[in-house]
């Protein structure tokens, strides 16, 4: 009997593990809820809710191909092992098999499971499949982990023109087995499930992400180079939340976008070639996850930038994080992250900028509060994200690159539509003045809309004086 253990692979579909195992024999799967490992990690109550709302769906279709999906509990991580070696000795498992996962926290979690069931005569086999390119594999040409994207895509590129990663096909229904399934939690205690407008926001299930998948290649990849920036326009794939709980892969979105572009990676339909460059960015950013672990561990990229006199300012801190800063693109996209678990990602970028820069808190305090609010949750492309903006991360935006909040509002929201949409108290300003309240400020006395908390000009000469006393980058080991 071979056991196939779930964890952020909840599909059927293109599931390397679940295909391997299955190819061995008759097989049963396993998911482990670990609570106190997911508070550990800032997980957000509606990524939780995702995953067992995408769970529940996936039992059903594992039900159709007689596989038993059970639900064992290991509150931490470190109690995997236990548990894990308990149920192979109830079912007389021969193997275990995972897709792999990758931090400093999973590696140990899967090199403690993997010595347990040795020690039991159980054979551990870990698979590729959230990344299209393993690990290590892809490296300089001193044998070193890339830190630059775009030297990295290049050879991304070399890669996959000589072998393209393969789909996986859905495994063939076994014979029944007499285990019967477990069902699965509707909620986890301590991860409060989100609301039913929120829970719309994002359906469960392989269905839905092939639906989203197909309706994004047919109807908007074409103008995604031209429209992801804008905020008001349903010009992203909505993919992201699915991709991380592994209800599609890499794989099956690196498929649809080169068969909408003739099988071109970096020719063709400008709108697919960015696309796929995204697909790579989140590649990256997993590579830069296992290279250097030092990011795992809550540190900056840039060792040098560990120096910067970050500020003590929980007033200006909370009222970023309640979307109270008298900025109305920076406030409108802090209310679509606390009502839908999802914030656009140029505006990820302007507000971890906001944060960083114009009020020089630690990108620490921004990663953690986003990581507590993302469906879309993710270690390595959120600490990416907020370290680039930092500019402490690797490929980072130089330091003296400091979006202007005003700026970005104007050219990507033009109109205000998307500012309008979060925050109604807005509504009644046309679009020119809807950007400005420093320039409004008789305006703002009469609404319920607060005044900016800070002057935008003093704050950019601040950080870049900040900036500018930091040492300069010396080859510093990185851990």
């Amino acid at each position: 009997m071979q056991l196939i253990w779930l964890r952020s692979d909840l599909r059927v579909h293109d599931n390397t593990a679940l295909a391997a195992a299955a190819a061995r024999g008759p097989c049963v799967a396993v998911y482990l809820p670990t609570p106190g490992q997911w508070r550990a990690h800032d997980d957000a109550p509606c990524k939780v809710d995702f995953w067992l709302r995408n769970l529940a769906s996936l039992s059903k279709a594992l039900e159709q191909l007689n596989i038993p999906l059970l639900i064992r509990h290991a509150p931490y991580w470190d109690q995997a092992p236990s548990v894990l070696v308990a149920l192979c000795r109830e079912l007389d498992i021969n193997a275990v098999h995972v897709n792999e996962e990758y931090g400093l926290n999973e590696t140990r979690r899967d090199s403690e499971v993997a010595r347990a069931l040795a020690g039991e005569g159980v054979e551990f086999h870990s698979h590729l499949d959230q990344l299209l390119f393993k690990p290590g594999s892809v490296l300089t040409k001193t044998g070193n982990y890339f830190q630059v994207f775009s030297q990295f895509r290049k050879v991304c590129y070399q890669r996959l023109h000589l072998s393209l990663p393969s789909l996986v096909p859905i495994p063939a229904r076994q014979a029944l087995t007499a285990i019967a399934s477990d069902p699965v939690p509707t909620h986890v205690e301590g991860f409060e499930p989100p609301g039913e407008t929120l829970q719309a926001l994002w359906p469960a299930g392989e269905s839905e992400a092939l639906r989203r998948l197909d309706g994004f290649v047919e109807q908007h990849i074409d103008h995604y180079l031209t429209e992801r920036d804008f905020p008001a326009r349903p010009g992203t794939s909505q993919l992201s939340a699915y991709l991380v709980a592994g209800v599609v892969s890499p794989r099956q979105c690196l498929h649809a976008a080169l068969q909408a572009n003739q099988g071109e990676f970096e020719s063709g339909n400008t709108g697919a070639v960015t696309w796929i460059n995204e697909l790579l960015w989140r590649e990256f950013y997993k590579h830069i996850l296992v290279g250097y672990p030092r990011v795992s561990r809550h540190r900056a990229f840039r060792p040098e930038t560990e120096a910067l006199a970050w500020r003590h300012a929980p007033e200006e801190l909370t009222a970023w994080q309640q979307a109270r800063t008298g900025l109305p693109i920076i406030d409108a996209a802090m209310r679509q992250l606390l009502e839908t678990g999802w914030m656009h990602n140029r505006l990820r970028m302007v507000v971890a900028m906001f944060l960083t820069k114009n009020l020089l808190i630690d990108w620490r305090e921004g990663e953690r509060f986003f990581m507590r609010h993302l469906i879309d949750g993710d270690l390595a492309a959120n600490n990416g994200g907020w370290q680039w903006s930092a500019s402490t991360g690797t490929d980072s935006a130089p330091w003296f690159r400091i979006f202007n909040p005003l700026s970005q509002s104007e050219k990507f929201d033009r109109e205000g539509l998307f500012i309008k949409r979060w925050l109604p108290a807005l509504n009644d300003w046309d679009s020119r003045s809807v950007h400005s309240p420093n320039a409004q400020r008789e305006l703002f006395r009469t609404t319920d809309y607060p005044a900016p908390i800070v002057d935008l000009a003093q704050s950019r000469a601040r950080a870049l004086a900040a900036f500018k006393r930091l040492p300069s980058r010396q080859d510093m080991q990185m851990d």
